[in-house]
């Protein structure tokens, strides 16, 4: 059989993860604190809540510290999965949400045909983890992401609002690299990886640190087609 689009795409790419996981490493408990107000995170988890059966399999990718969305799917009865490339984040995660799974990985390993193989699941969250890509590695990882999910399955995806591509910043006194895009071509983006847009909301939201401006997040509800 020849190599599926997600297999073709990402060996046409370089992957460059260097310092990344190291810095959500250092930063540890200190995202929550920067960023104790979650309420589009919050809002999807209700979503997914009142839509879903209990039971279900809900993956978190990029699931920091577990806090709130993991333990919040937890609660809810789900079985609830997560993946962070930060051994930090998981290891805080496994003591906050002793409930659920969670797993060292990389998105990009959950590829069709990559190495790691976690089954199928009902819904998927995406809560600011896929800013941490460079631009020509989104689409790819939403094709990966459609791949994970039951046919009509939901994904709820964030994302700050910002013309950028693998631009470093500093942030909670590290510096990471992230990527983003308005509100038009992120739409775009999500549609063409095989997703219906359900609903959207947006947030102006202010760190409680000094060091980040304030950003405009965005949340897409959507559901698997094809």
């Amino acid at each position: 059989m020849g190599e599926t689009t997600e297999e073709a795409g990402y060996e046409s790419i370089r992957i460059d993860r260097s310092g990344q996981a190291e810095a959500f490493d250092v930063i540890g408990d200190r995202y929550d604190e920067a960023f104790p107000y979650k309420a589009g995170q919050v809002s999807a988890g209700k979503f997914l809540a009142e839509t879903l059966d209990r039971g279900s399999r809900v993956l978190d990718l990029g699931c920091g510290t577990g806090l709130p969305t993991a333990r919040q799917l937890s609660d809810a009865g789900f079985e609830v999965t997560g993946v962070d490339l930060s051994g930090e984040m998981v290891r805080l995660a496994r003591e906050y949400v002793p409930k659920a799974t969670f797993h060292q990985i990389d998105i990009a390993d959950l590829r069709p045909g990559g190495p790691q193989d976690l089954g199928r699941f009902d819904a998927a969250v995406a809560f600011f983890s896929l800013l941490m890509l460079p631009r020509a590695e989104i689409p790819l990882a939403l094709s990966t992401i459609h791949h994970l999910l039951v046919p009509d399955g939901l994904f709820v995806l964030s994302m700050v609002e910002a013309d950028v591509d693998d631009f470093t910043i500093s942030f909670l006194h590290t510096n990471i690299r992230v990527s983003g895009y308005i509100r038009e071509d992120l739409i775009q983006v999500v549609e063409e990886a095989g997703f219906e847009i359900l609903d959207e909301d947006s947030y102006t939201y202010a760190p409680a640190i000094s060091d980040v401006p304030p950003e405009e997040q965005i949340f897409l509800r959507c559901r698997r087609t094809g």
